[in-house]
């Protein structure tokens, strides 16, 4: 093929992407939204982060906290970020429309604040991350802010409100590279590389695990 043809072709083949499956990340401003309570705005670091697709439509924005939360060091299995407590808030994220967390399970648009859980080990989630670490969605309005202790129970308990099923609402978080950015890894996750206060972690915005 002609160089110029070859070029031609390739920037055709460009142009005919689909947009939407490419996504970018812009600062979401120092507002929090306003159905935070004051406490655990003033937890979180700013900018926030925001999530575009490719026709420039928010797929969510995320905000969080300045520190991260200490408590000891875990010695479970497959657990990643060991010294962060069971329950603890992490953060927040806010969807402008219906949204997904990581099992495909549909999140009504709303802002819930973001409280880390381990994956239980009995059997019913072979396969579905290497790691153990996740964070579930729990509503804003009912969370009792940055110190409330919640245990996994309740914490799931409250976050199956979000997804409406017996499930609930989680993202996958894991430890990061350190440096910030949003990034597509494998076929299908964009994954977010950030820090919560000064401990690196990844999370996984957008993409459905496949277990």
């Amino acid at each position: 093929m002609q160089p110029r043809i070859l070029a031609c072709f390739l920037s055709c083949f460009a142009f005919c992407l689909p947009l939407s499956a490419q996504y970018k990340m812009d600062a979401a401003g120092d507002a929090k939204p306003a159905d935070i309570s004051a406490a655990a705005a003033q937890a979180f670091a700013s900018p926030g982060v925001k999530i575009l697709d490719g026709s420039g439509k928010t797929i969510c924005e995320l905000w969080l906290v300045k520190t991260a939360p200490q408590g000891g060091t875990s010695t479970e299995s497959d657990v990643t970020l060991p010294t962060i407590p069971v329950g603890s808030l992490l953060g927040a994220v806010k969807f402008p429309a219906k949204g997904n967390d990581r099992r495909g399970q549909a999140i009504p648009a709303g802002t819930y604040l973001l409280r880390y859980v381990l994956m239980p080990v009995n059997g019913a989630h072979l396969g579905a991350a290497p790691q153990r670490d996740f964070v579930a969605m729990v509503p804003a309005a009912s969370d009792g802010g940055p110190g409330a202790k919640m245990t996994l129970e309740e914490v799931v308990a409250a976050s199956t409100k979000v997804s409406g099923t017996s499930h609930p609402a989680i993202l996958s978080i894991a430890p990061g590279s350190g440096k910030s950015g949003f990034a597509k890894e494998g076929e299908h996750d964009w994954t977010l590389n950030t820090k919560v206060g000064d401990l690196p972690v990844a999370i996984i915005l957008v993409g459905k695990a496949e277990a």
